[in-house]
């Protein structure tokens, strides 16, 4: 099993004037030890699972441009991108030069979105559901055209591109990897069989997801081991026992790759006891 290490909270001592300082140290020490991706949370306001609104949260890919210059191995990922934040083919835009930048490393984590509070308080336009699945497949099929280099322009309900043109062409081959977050049985799943190469799922229920998702494909002539399975979960680092058997049962269910939020993540010797302890019995399982 492979771990990435998912930052879903910037409210860590020193506030703002240290933010720079210890952000770049987290993402220099999850590096060398070994995570394999580092991700963060895409949001305008911190969400409300991990505390008030107005905690302090990054804007995404600056951020990961700023633990790009920081790290030298990690993929960088958004865990995961709303598709109303920014127009695809800006986004697509974003990610090539992150890809470019940090040596073929980004990776686009997107899906359909749900805050709807964020974007109401920063006067971002938030479609119906219907519709916003309607704009994650166009922008999952102009992500795709662009990086297959095609300039042909793109007509959709919602998008329409006349020079859908990506120069520098990203550096990952075919493209980036893409991960959909989310679970939905009949919209989320089947955009993960047709376009991905990841999906993200919520622990609780994986074995019938995964059966969906292997129906999807059967569907659309996808081949469902060429998918990885990924999901989240929490880890103690005072707790290395209980967080090797959460990622044992996930592993058991099928999942290849675990992001894990870590509690006090920002302390300077957190991330040397998972890369000590946590990480090689990962990799064994």
């Amino acid at each position: 099993m492979r771990l990435g290490l998912t930052l879903g909270s910037f409210t860590w001592q020193g506030g703002a004037p240290a933010l720079g300082d210890t952000l770049a140290r987290v993402a220099r020490t999850a590096d060398e030890a070994g995570f394999r991706s580092i991700a963060v949370m895409d949001h305008y306001f911190q969400i409300r699972m991990n505390g008030p609104a107005e905690q302090e949260m990054l804007e995404g890919y600056a951020a990961l441009a700023f633990i790009a210059a920081h790290t030298a191995r990690a993929e960088l990922a958004t865990m995961v991108t709303g598709v109303h934040y920014r127009h695809p083919g800006l986004l697509v835009k974003i990610v090539t030069t992150l890809d470019v930048l940090s040596g073929g490393r980004a990776a686009l984590g997107i899906g359909a979105a749900w805050n709807e509070e964020e974007s109401v308080g920063l006067g971002v336009p938030f479609p119906p559901l219907s519709e916003r699945f309607e704009r994650l497949e166009e922008t999952l099929q102009i992500a795709r055209q662009m990086w297959s280099g095609d300039e042909t322009p793109f007509k959709g309900r919602h998008y329409q591109l006349e020079r859908p043109l990506n120069s520098p062409q990203s550096l990952s081959r075919p493209h980036p990897r893409i991960i959909i977050g989310g679970s939905g049985e009949r919209k989320t799943l089947r955009l993960v069989a047709q376009y991905a190469d990841a999906c993200n799922l919520f622990p609780g229920d994986i074995p019938h997801k995964l059966a969906v998702l292997r129906g999807h494909c059967d569907a659309v002539g996808r081949d469902y081991d060429e998918i990885e399975k990924t999901s989240m979960v929490m880890v103690d680092p005072a707790d290395i026992g209980g967080a090797l058997e959460s990622l044992r049962q996930l592993a058991g269910l099928g999942i290849q790759m675990v992001y894990v939020g870590v509690k006090d993540v920002d302390r300077p010797e957190v991330l040397d006891v998972l890369g000590q302890q946590l990480i090689p019995a990962a990799e064994r399982l």
